[in-house]
């Protein structure tokens, strides 16, 4: 092994070396001298401009957000984001579309979502979403791709959407296209928009920095660590998220230390438990991005599934459906009271459980709890509950 500086290269052989990186799974959170009641613990931040008392984000995923999930995870304080190029915006009435996927075996599935999303969208139904989420008291956040973002941006302005969420396994800002296709200019993009652009994903210092300077009002971090994706096995691409995260929010403290400007950082998948969520905002996360915890509600639309962004992809499908079930409401999930004992109830208990118990009053104090390697965490002393299935053994 060659150590530079404080980063050990691991070398893979003769012509490649490689840096160790670490997953939620692997790490643990230490106390420190000082404790305080749960109840103390702020779990407020903002979001371009918009301030949230959770710091919990639902995906824009088709059996995760609908208008219905949307506003109401504004009036419990987190917030939901729609996916523009999904189900609700081919459709008039997504339900009969949602029935059929949810009723689908398992090797016609693929097929049946590349025929559903081969609906054209529909540019008003755009609009229409975007009011329905308003008028039912909702923060209307929505998502697209960059290629969407170009298409259906001037319908997203004209409709009101409070926050855009520009949205590819990999965004960069420097984007070679073929001949002909115009790149959508990312920098250009959030300065024109009259609401606050959030670009993602990435994984990586340079690349967080680079969107930052772009003008992101916050940045995703995560490629493949979700559920229901399968990016990482398709095209082996990817950062575990402890590492990327703490990589991201380096980045971000850097931007802040050169413009004064504080840029938020979200982690976007691979979190399931409140566990999952605290080591998240430990390693450097201002809020967390989470799609499968809320499929589960009885409210998802879902129906007890949930699948990826990328499933439906005509060319390389980059995501499967799986089934979650449902375990509780929307209510219980988030703000409890808890149901199950395996921490993914309540989350937002589980927040600011942890944060007492850390000591951490804020979520920038929860930023700089001390970490440690730990990769028998989750296994040790959990002989019976494994054997069992219960609690963390499930």
């Amino acid at each position: 092994m060659e150590k530079v500086g404080s980063i050990v290269d691991i070398q893979i052989g003769k012509g490649k070396t490689a840096r160790r990186a670490y997953g939620f799974d692997e790490i643990a959170l230490v106390p420190s001298g000082k404790t305080l009641d749960p109840s103390l613990a702020d779990t407020s931040w903002q979001i371009g401009g918009v301030k949230r008392e959770i710091p919990i984000i639902a995906s824009a995923m088709d059996g995760v957000v609908d208008v219905r999930m949307a506003a109401e995870l504004s009036k419990l304080g987190a917030l939901g984001v729609l996916n523009l190029e999904g189900i609700q915006t081919r459709y008039e009435d997504p339900n009969p579309i949602l029935d059929r996927i949810a009723a689908v075996g398992n090797d016609g599935f693929v097929s049946l979502m590349q025929e559903l999303y081969a609906a054209p969208i529909k540019p008003e139904l755009i609009g229409v979403r975007i009011a329905e989420i308003k008028a039912a008291g909702g923060i209307a956040a929505v998502s697209a791709t960059p290629a969407g973002a170009a298409r259906f941006g001037a319908a997203v302005a004209q409709a009101g959407a409070d926050l855009f969420f520009i949205q590819a396994t990999v965004v960069s800002t420097e984007f070679l296209a073929p001949e002909g296709v115009e790149p959508l200019n990312l920098a250009k993009f959030c300065q024109e928009m009259p609401m606050p652009v959030i670009l993602g994903n990435c994984v990586t210092y340079d690349i967080t920095l680079e969107l930052m300077q772009a003008g992101a009002a916050a940045v995703l971090v995560g490629i493949g660590p979700g559920a229901a994706c399968t990016s990482r096995g398709v095209l082996g691409v990817g950062v575990p998220q402890a590492t990327a995260v703490a990589d991201c929010a380096a980045a971000r403290d850097e931007f802040f230390k050169q413009t004064g400007k504080y840029i938020p950082v979200i982690a976007d998948g691979g979190l399931v438990t409140g566990g999952d969520i605290c080591k998240c905002i430990a390693c450097g996360a201002d809020g967390v991005m989470i799609g499968s915890p809320f499929a589960r509600a009885a409210e998802a639309p879902g129906r007890g599934f949930h699948w990826g962004m990328a499933t439906p992809s005509p060319v390389l499908p980059r995501g499967t459906r799986i089934k979650v079930g449902t375990t509780g409401t929307l209510k219980q999930i988030l703000t409890g009271p808890a149901k199950l004992d395996d921490g993914t109830h309540n989350l937002l208990g589980a927040l600011k459980t942890s944060m007492g118990t850390l000591g951490a009053k804020t979520i920038k104090e929860m930023q700089q709890v001390e970490v440690v390697i730990a990769p028998s965490l989750l296994t040790e002393g959990k002989v019976y509950q494994k054997a069992q299935q219960l609690g963390m053994g499930k």
